[in-house]
């Protein structure tokens, strides 16, 4: 069963550079720095089979194997035992050389108990063969020169592991949750503590898998401690806030809500679960429980300092605060044709305030203030009306408000000069030389002398440009005379 949240879309107005960076380093790691890989495998199976160590190994590996189940109790070696018997029945030597090669932890056991283990003639041709094999090809494997190892832990392969993958499937499957979630995680914080924390999370993932496996030769590689931290940041972000996630179950999928954080000891226990009960699957799943606790408590520990969401993050998406807008749009058309004027202009007055980029809410309060033109309301409503179609360049719609405020507002709530004034400047720009001068008759009335006289200038040059003398000096006449 997979379980994803997916409480947020893509914003690819503001894409997740940082993710697709990790995503392209990953995958020129895998395709430039392990593309080398196969060629040493098939290097060192070919020496190995030319030097018949397998014929040397398989029995001690059999015997190495059965002990390690009998003695120490590790039952997860059993499939690999049972691969080992099937391999030796099939008499596929190198399918059999592959299993040996890649064994570290069999190869320094009979490194440390090659004395009792072979005779004189097999510890030369051990000697000579097999660690000319791991110097030439083994340890130059990707997985063993950046790999982390736990037996060899250090600060360099703790970073390195986390962009290395062991095939394909491994590699776009990785790929595919670290889009999914980190587009997400980096929206909340920004591309450089995102990817601070990122690292952080695999560096935890992969402490947590070297202390279950302290001492041994086995590499862990992958980004999925990493990825589960970002899984835990996820869901850590939102709290005990209800989110949507998708899940999987067989052929069955769908979304279901729930508190975030009520996700996250699921994920974990599953993962421990599947530790338990996987048989020695090669997944790190202590690994990705690891980090999962590692993203969450960045964040629960963290989230009020440097780790802090940005406040952008927790706005709703496009698409919600479109539907949220129509059914509050739908309430307030409803009062207005219920002719209940009061609980429409609050509706309307509410919505306004959280989408001042509708225009149309503003025409709406506009002609709900036009009912009483007596009052300053509709005077104030006027005017943030004529600044709206300025700011929309509706020179058309300015005017024609203009001209019904003149008419049903002005004689009890007169307008500033300067607002004339502006509708002076908005006539011009129409080429709208009557009204230019109805509105020139208005600053005029109770305008400061500059005012008049730069308004006066203006539509002395106008006139002029078209050539009608007597209107331009008429207007220089009067500048004149100020």
């Amino acid at each position: 069963m997979i379980i994803i949240p997916a409480e947020k879309k893509v914003d690819w107005k503001h894409p997740p550079w940082m993710t697709f960076a990790l995503m392209l380093v990953s995958l020129l790691a895998f395709l430039l720095y392990q593309g080398k890989d196969p060629e040493l495998i098939q290097g060192a199976v070919s020496t190995y089979l030319d030097a018949e160590l397998d014929r040397l190994e398989a029995p001690l590996y059999q015997d190495y194997l059965e002990r390690e189940i009998s003695l120490k109790g590790n039952t997860d070696l059993q499939q690999l035992l049972d691969w080992v018997e099937y391999l030796e029945s099939e008499g596929d030597r190198v399918g059999l050389a592959s299993l040996m090669l890649s064994d570290q932890t069999f190869y320094r056991y009979l490194r440390d108990n090659r004395d009792l283990l072979m005779n004189s003639r097999e510890r030369r041709l051990w000697q000579s063969e097999r660690e000319q094999i791991q110097e030439r090809y083994i340890s130059r494997l990707s997985a063993y020169e950046a790999g982390l190892m736990p037996s060899d832990l250090n600060f360099y392969s703790l970073i390195t592991y986390q962009f290395l993958h062991g095939g394909w499937d491994h590699l776009i499957g990785n790929m595919v949750f670290l889009f999914l979630l980190g587009f997400t995680v980096e929206k909340a914080l920004g591309p450089g503590r995102y990817l601070l924390a990122y690292l952080l999370c695999g560096v935890v993932a992969g402490l947590t898998h070297a202390a279950f496996h302290w001492g041994e030769a086995t590499t862990l590689v992958g980004a999925s401690g990493s990825i589960a931290g970002l899984m835990g940041m996820y869901v850590a972000f939102f709290g005990r806030r209800k989110i949507r996630f998708f899940y999987y179950l067989g052929v069955y999928f769908n979304y279901f809500r729930a508190p975030a954080l009520v996700i996250l000891p699921i994920w974990v226990g599953k993962e421990m679960y599947h530790h338990w009960a996987s048989g020695g699957d090669g997944i790190a799943y202590l690994a990705h429980a690891g980090g999962l606790v590692a993203g969450a408590a960045l964040i629960l520990l963290l989230g009020r300092g440097w780790f802090q969401a940005r406040e952008s993050f927790y706005e709703p998406e496009a698409e919600e605060r479109d539907e949220a807008f129509t059914r509050e749009y739908a309430k307030a058309m409803e009062a207005l044709s219920r002719m209940d004027f009061t609980l429409a202009r609050q509706r309307f007055e509410a919505l306004w305030q959280a989408h001042p980029d509708r225009p149309v809410l503003l025409e709406h309060l506009y002609h709900l203030e036009k009912l009483r033109p007596d009052q300053p309301a509709y005077r104030d409503r006027a005017v943030a009306l004529m600044h709206q179609y300025l700011r929309l360049q509706q020179p058309e719609n300015l005017l024609k408000t203009w001209q019904e405020y003149l008419d049903l507002g002005e004689p009890n709530q007169p307008l500033a000069p300067e607002e004339h004034n502006r509708v002076l400047f908005a006539a011009l720009r129409g080429d709208d030389l009557k009204l230019a001068e109805k509105a020139f008759t208005r600053v005029k009335a109770s305008g400061s002398v500059d005012m008049v006289r730069e308004a006066g200038r203006l539509l002395a040059d106008e006139f002029s440009k078209r050539q009608m003398e007597p209107k331009a000096n008429e207007y220089r006449m009067l500048v004149k005379s100020l």
